[in-house]
């Protein structure tokens, strides 16, 4: 078996999640494909066939100097992965495309709700709410800080985007730091001049202690487009509800309780 034959081979199943994978779609064993990653075993005719339309190359190919096999596999896949992306992106676009304007609600809020994993416990982060090349997005910075001892013990960084479809706001946020969670929220928008206080819906789970789905009741006040950012952060942190830390209204508002007649938990419109 020739060597350029078993490097352009093992390059075409670099690709793939595993050689196992590659022999049960080729349906070839895998000690005899094994064969010939190592060069001790040329394929047959009928396998040569089979290697050749499955990994979309011809036999010519599978047999040039492994520098110029490499170039032609680079230009063959890109327009696969061009495709592929495309189709990841097309329901964003989709959304994007039917989104109203949000320019009146550029700017920083801070993010007060129940924490799914302090019990008992209220955060107000720090979010922001910005444009980039006509879409908008979201930031939102969490900082598990005891307001007692100025300690903290834990961070959260969340990116997401922002849509406003049908009267309402919904900002899909993913955990930017170990990326493993995502939370989805939905806002009433706001009819005043001055925005004050959005109100929502959120759904997640806590980044850490058991990682249990929850729903919420959030609020975001708006602070402006023209802050101290480092003065806004050093009122972060977690709560208790009873500390005088957060104005009633607010406490008052993200209140997780169902009514006896309800079966959801739901937030009324200002």
């Amino acid at each position: 078996m020739s060597e350029e034959l078993r490097q352009n081979l093992a390059l075409l199943c670099s690709y793939h999640p595993s050689i196992a994978e590659v022999c049960r779609r080729l349906e070839i064993n895998r000690q005899q494909f094994n064969k010939y990653l190592a060069g001790n075993s040329h394929p047959s005719r009928r396998n040569m066939r089979r290697i050749c339309d499955f990994f979309g190359v011809s036999e010519a190919e599978l047999l040039l100097d492994p520098r110029q096999f490499e170039d032609i596999v680079a230009l063959k896949r890109k327009p696969i992965q061009q495709e592929a992306l495309s189709k990841q992106l097309l329901h964003l676009d989709r959304l994007y495309q039917q989104s109203q304007d949000l320019e009146k609600y550029l700017g920083y809020y801070f993010r007060y709700f129940y924490s799914f994993g302090n019990q008992g416990k209220i955060i107000r982060s720090l979010a922001l709410i910005y444009r980039e090349d006509n879409k908008y997005y979201w930031k939102n910075i969490e900082i598990l800080r005891d307001p007692e001892t100025g300690r903290s013990n834990g961070l959260n960084k969340y990116e997401g985007v922002l849509f406003y479809l049908a009267d309402r706001l919904y900002i899909l946020e993913y955990e930017a730091i170990e990326v493993n969670t995502i939370t989805q929220a939905t806002f009433y928008p706001s009819h005043r001049n001055r925005i004050g206080l959005l109100l929502g819906i959120q759904t997640g789970g806590p980044t850490r202690r058991g990682r249990k789905p929850g729903a919420s009741k959030v609020a975001l006040e708006y602070l402006g487009r023209d802050i101290n950012v480092r003065q806004a952060m050093k009122r972060t942190g977690l709560f208790d509800p009873g500390d005088g830390s957060v104005r009633s209204e607010i406490l008052s508002l993200i209140e997780n309780t169902i009514e006896p007649s309800s079966f959801v938990l739901d937030v009324d419109e200002p």
